[in-house]
């Protein structure tokens, strides 16, 4: 496809300078072997370390590597919401900067895409997913089932078994649809996007993928409260119906 950006992969980086340069590297070395025009985006959110620094000095070797500044950004759900807005590709996917879902995992999203599915996400919950190692089981039992239960509940998200996983891919159109709509600038900004989605009308395709579990994830148990906050925030805007 001449002059046009097929993949658009966002990473969203808060002092990420220590784990975001790995990650780059391997992204761009995956999808130098692809026949189609790609770009990876960083959204900075106000990183105090030289995270900002080390994407511009990256950029002389990773020719399609692209930084946004977002400094006053106030969360995850916020940075991966101007990288999907700004991204040109035809596909956008958003990914974690510590690599915990490797960017070949995108070949499972193809096939789906292909079959009129408008939102692909990666599931660490769905028969075939592999867990390198496995999560804790009070993590999981917290942030993983106990979040899920929640999300059902208070948000109705249904038939989703895992909406934190950190990757997920929409099409252009299903970006410009849904994203403009978002308010939740956290990390429950996830459910937000598919429960928006999917009074849009958009098929939802969950897929296993390969995660590997970062002792070092910035989800801690005390973001479960802030995240159960957000939860009834968007509940609230489902009642004030403002999702449009």
């Amino acid at each position: 496809m001449p002059n046009e950006v097929y993949l658009s992969v966002i990473i969203p980086a808060h002092n990420e300078a220590k784990r975001l340069p790995k990650t780059l590297i391997e992204i761009d070395k995956y999808l130098r072997t692809k026949n189609y025009d790609y770009e990876i985006i960083v959204v900075n959110g106000g990183s105090t370390d030289r995270t900002p620094d080390i994407v511009k000095e990256m950029m002389e070797e990773i020719k399609d590597l692209k930084l946004i500044e977002a400094k006053d950004c106030r969360g995850k759900g916020e940075a991966v919401k101007k990288g999907m807005l700004q991204a040109k590709g035809s596909y956008r996917v958003f990914t974690d900067a510590d690599n915990s879902t490797s960017i070949d995992q995108v070949e499972k999203m193809w096939p789906w895409f292909e079959r009129d599915f408008d939102i692909v996400i990666g599931s660490r919950d769905v028969k075939g997913a592999v867990l390198d190692p496995p999560q804790p089981f009070i993590r999981e039992m917290i942030l993983g089932k106990g979040f899920r239960l929640l999300c059902q509940i208070i948000c109705g998200t249904w038939g989703i078994l895992d909406t934190q996983c950190g990757f997920k891919g929409f099409t252009k159109k299903a970006t410009e649809d849904i994203f403009p709509k978002c308010k939740i600038k956290g990390f429950a900004f996830d459910p937000e996007v598919l429960i928006i989605g999917k009074k849009l009308g958009y098929k939802i395709k969950e897929i296993p993928v390969y995660w590997k579990n970062d002792p070092e994830s910035k989800v801690k148990f005390k973001s479960i409260i802030e995240m159960f906050s957000e939860l009834l925030k968007i509940r609230l805007n489902l009642i004030k119906r403002a999702y449009g």
